[in-house]
């Protein structure tokens, strides 16, 4: 499992762009992409304080108990994807 994709996801989930994160995070924007990349690792301070900027707590929750979350996320956008195209057509 990425962790850098899980972050990068949270972070586009909530709307935030890099540089708004890193000011709410009070870090460069270099390390958020760092991060992203999987280049760098937080502390466990720093990952917290990142899914609450980006209102996403039970994504940590869900990590820290072993969570494949990309999985899960990359299922549930295609099962509503399919929802809402059954709905539509």
């Amino acid at each position: 499992m990425q962790l850098g994709q899980i972050f990068k996801k949270s972070r586009k989930l909530s709307g935030l762009s890099q540089e708004a994160l890193a000011e709410i995070m009070f870090m460069p924007r270099s390390t958020i992409s760092k991060v992203e990349n999987d280049k760098m690792e937080l502390k466990i301070s720093d990952a917290i304080r990142w899914f609450q900027a980006t209102q996403a707590p039970e994504v940590l929750a869900a990590v820290l108990c072993g969570v494949d979350v990309t999985t899960v996320i990359q299922t549930l956008t295609t099962l509503l994807g399919g929802f809402i195209s059954y709905i539509f057509i």
